[in-house]
């Protein structure tokens, strides 16, 4: 016997109404939108975690009293600079101080002119410390009669959040991705039920277990595919709009900004693979419980 013949047109198993195009691709587009989600929430929360670390982690400010001599200043930054830790170390500018202290001060000009200002460095660091504190504690025996700001402290739970976050929202997307290939397969199986004496007979009739399997994985890709663009497509505003609003914590604004939205921000290199990645998932449960359910046939 020839094996079964495939054609565009044609569909001996009757699979276009075993298959519902509507139930399978709305399920898996629903399935899509949170995997979506999960995967802008793990990216979101990689950049916070680089910005915090590069950013306030990496600096700290040491205080010196408003009547320190210019000679002790010039000493506290030679030591300073000398820190291993230490990338650059200057002396904050009175003009910048005091536009940092115009919140609580007022917008009079001259509000900080009357007050005797400490004298602040800046520091930046190499690196987020480890131990923050242990550091600090460093700077401070660097420069005695100093304050030490360790930005660091708070600065490293917050990356160590971040970073729980985002394992977090990618075992939430394996979970997605799991429960899509158990829909998938129970989708399927309804399928061999329903057209179980059409698969019978053209198994007897000489058709291969890969011409069947290839056949319900053909169409469960399709189904699966149409579904997860159609679940990306709608999570799209859905993350513009948080991307709009987590802007300010990423330190800037989108480069493309449609209708208000920052849909430049996007991971669409990530997105476009979801519905790639779903067909690849449909076509690969298909296979393997067609196949299955084919050797207890046999």
């Amino acid at each position: 016997m020839r094996p079964l013949r495939r054609s565009r047109g044609r569909d001996p198993l009757g699979l276009r109404r075993a298959l519902s195009d509507r139930l399978l691709p709305g399920l898996v587009a629903a399935m899509a939108l949170l995997g979506a989600l999960a995967l802008a929430g793990a990216r979101g929360a990689s950049d916070l975690s680089a910005r915090w670390q590069g950013g306030a982690a990496a600096a700290m400010t040491v205080q010196l009293p408003a009547t320190a001599p210019a000679a002790q200043v010039e000493r506290a930054l030679a030591a300073l600079r000398r820190l291993p830790e230490v990338a650059k170390a200057q002396a904050m500018e009175r003009e910048r101080l005091a536009a940092l202290l115009r919140p609580w001060l007022g917008e009079a000009p001259g509000a900080a002119a009357g007050l005797a200002l400490p004298v602040v460095i800046e520091l930046h660091l190499r690196r987020l410390p480890q131990q923050p504190e242990a550091l600090a504690l460093g700077i401070a025996q660097a420069v005695p009669g100093a304050q030490v700001e360790a930005h660091g402290v708070w600065v490293a739970r917050l990356v160590a959040l971040a970073r729980s976050l985002q394992g977090v929202t990618l075992a939430a997307l394996l979970l997605v991705a799991g429960i899509a290939a158990a829909v998938v397969a129970v989708a399927v199986r309804a399928g061999i039920a329903a057209r179980r004496e059409a698969i019978g007979i053209l198994h007897d009739l000489g058709a291969t277990d890969a011409d069947i399997a290839g056949r319900f994985a053909g169409r469960v890709a399709l189904l699966v595919a149409l579904g997860a663009l159609a679940g990306t497509v709608l999570a799209a505003p859905v993350l513009a709009g948080l991307a709009d609003l987590a802007a300010p914590l990423l330190g800037g604004q989108a480069a493309a900004s449609v209708l208000g939205l920052p849909w430049g921000s996007l991971p669409w290199a990530e997105l476009a693979l979801l519905p790639v990645l779903g067909a690849g998932i449909g076509w690969v449960t298909a296979q393997v419980t067609v196949r299955r359910w084919l050797r207890r046939l046999a």
